[in-house]
């Protein structure tokens, strides 16, 4: 234990020392300033009373002192571990009594391994101490089991191993002739900070190739299900039918109604038409794709380039247009719909007649009215509105259908100054025979700032179709609102706006919405100038008995187009 620091008890500034004379005890006071010293360790201590030694035989006695740990103290496990040394005394295993130098004479002979002395021979080593074997990890981590002789001092504190050294490690210490031949000493099991870097890393890679293979997986089977989707629908169409020159796309579609179906081009000529088609230019863009002008034969076409993502939409505007007796003058013409492209580069074609006015929403903001235009506006988007929520019985019956995103860049304006509908891909269909409601699986909803009360709560029934009827008169009342305010009355006319501009911001959130529409029950702003002129003030009721709060206090679309058609009939205007 040499080199290890203690502290002896002062009592009354003196220094006790219990000696041991011709095997009696006494005490002897030593004044402080004359033998103590600071951080006096045991080594120290034999070396002060070495001259005692020589005449007596000494047993020192410490009253009270306190051990710090080894690696605390600074000294070297391996310190001990090689060699032999004198001792000034010795405790036996198992005794808590020191005994004195002679009675500890003989020296242990040990089996000697990578702790050998200089003057070790046959890898055998003496010492006064024990004989040790230790386990240990080398530099590349692997276990190395080496022994040797352990000095008398520290031996005790040796053979438990210093908890803080900084390799993993165990001894084993014995007391007999060679015994550390037969030690076999293991490495203590790995915490969880000391396991080794290579299974982390193992364990990462193993994880990032599962992710890899999972990912590659998924994305194989949607690749498979895709290809598999549009080999099935291009069944069939692989050739191409032949369309006279003279035919243009009014005679087609004359004589796909004559046939009698009433759903459209049959779709080997949709496919044709479609591969035909000269793409000119872009006009558009929104949320699901693009429009572009194209030409067919020399007759300008609408194209809808749906992106990828929005399959769910062009499929479900597609199957829409084709509803048995779908066709209306009020309604955008279809003429055909085609997937091109192979591979990950995939178009959804919807092509339908152009209308180079644009949008009602576009049409507004460059073109004031007057009372006629204004109704005649009106009038025909309440009639294509109509046909879309009217069922036609029959064995060729046509369902009801609710447009559920109906506002003015919906709404496109024909060269006579009428009204179509378009923009099918939300569309609500039901039939009284099954007493269903289809609902699209587009992920897409409706624009917010057109959305009823009821949409905006969630307090829709979406279960009963009624309820998506009445949000779309709702809709309407909005449109409705925005045509007025583009017609001359006394000269006055104004700006066009969208619905609560002067409310929500540019592009108002559900919250902002929420707020006007359902909290504060707010509609959009009327001119004073209205109830001035018996049109405008005939269309102010109109709007807002179809914005009510209550859906079951709005009008239907049927009782709007009645009222709109007298009035139209008073003015005179021909549709």
């Amino acid at each position: 234990m040499a080199g290890l620091p203690f502290c002896l008890v002062v009592m009354a500034g003196a220094l006790l020392l219990t000696l041991k004379v011709d095997g009696k005890p006494f005490e002897i006071h030593v004044p402080v300033f004359t033998f103590v010293r600071l951080n006096l360790t045991i080594a120290d201590a034999w070396d002060t009373f070495y001259l005692l030694e020589n005449v007596y035989l000494i047993q020192i006695t410490i009253v009270s002192f306190n051990f710090g740990e080894m690696s605390g103290a600074g000294q070297n496990p391996d310190h001990v571990l090689q060699g032999t040394g004198l001792k000034p005394e010795v405790r036996r295993p198992g005794e808590d009594s020191t005994i004195a130098p002679e009675d500890a004479a003989r020296f242990l002979s040990c089996h000697c391994s990578g702790h050998c002395p200089d003057d070790a021979t046959n890898n055998t080593c003496q010492t006064n101490g024990q004989c040790f074997a230790i386990i240990e990890e080398d530099e590349h981590g692997d276990p190395l089991l080496t022994s040797g002789c352990m000095k008398y001092e520290g031996s005790h504190f040796q053979c438990k191993d210093s908890p803080k050294a900084q390799t993993r490690r165990t001894i084993e210490c014995c007391n007999t002739d060679f015994c550390n031949k037969y030690l076999e000493p293991t490495l203590p099991p790995l915490t969880h900070s000391e396991r080794t870097p290579h299974w982390l890393a193992f364990l990462i890679s193993m994880t990032v190739c599962c992710c890899t293979l999972i990912c590659i997986t998924v994305v194989c089977y949607y690749r498979y299900k895709w290809q598999t989707e549009r080999q099935r629908y291009h069944k069939d169409l692989e050739q191409e039918v032949f369309i006279p020159a003279g035919e243009s796309l009014k005679d087609l579609i004359h004589q796909s109604q004559s046939s009698g179906s009433g759903s459209g081009l049959p779709l080997l000529v949709q496919r044709t038409i479609a591969k035909q088609i000269q793409m000119v230019r872009q006009i558009g863009k929104g949320r699901y794709g693009e429009v572009w002008l194209g030409r067919w034969r020399g007759e300008k076409v609408a194209v809808k380039v749906f992106f990828t993502r929005e399959e769910a939409s062009w499929f479900r505007e597609t199957e829409i247009y084709q509803t048995v007796l779908m066709r209306h003058e009020n309604i955008l013409g279809f003429i055909a719909a085609d997937i091109k492209g192979t591979g990950a580069f995939t178009q959804l074609f919807l092509i339908t007649d152009y209308h180079e006015n644009g949008s009602l929403y576009d049409y507004l903001k460059l073109t004031t009215l007057d009372t006629q235009a204004l109704l005649r506006l009106a009038y025909s988007a309440a009639c294509g509105l109509c046909h879309l929520h009217t069922e036609i019985y029959g064995t060729q019956g046509k369902p009801a259908i609710a447009h559920r995103d109906l506002k003015s860049k919906n709404i496109l304006i024909k060269k006579n100054g009428t009204c179509c509908i378009a923009d099918l891909g939300l569309a609500v269909k039901f039939n009284s025979d099954t007493n269903e409601v289809d609902i699209p699986l587009s992920t897409r909803l409706g624009t917010r700032r057109y959305m009823a009360p009821e949409v905006l709560d969630e307090s829709l029934n979406k279960n009963h179709f009624q309820a998506y009827i009445m949000a779309d008169m709702y809709s309407y009342g909005l449109v409705l609102w925005e045509m007025a305010r583009r017609c001359i009355t006394g000269g006055i006319v104004e700006d066009y706006q969208l619905p609560y501009y002067e409310m929500v911001p540019s592009d108002p959130s559900y919250e902002d919405m929420l707020e006007v529409v359902c909290v504060k029950g707010l509609r959009p702003t009327v001119s004073n100038r209205w109830n001035s002129d018996e049109c405008l003030r005939a269309l102010l009721k109109l709007m807002s008995e179809c914005w009510a709060h209550n859906p079951a206090s709005r009008l239907t679309i049927l009782r709007v187009k009645k009222t709109l058609a007298k009035m139209v009939e008073s003015q005179d205007i021909k549709i």
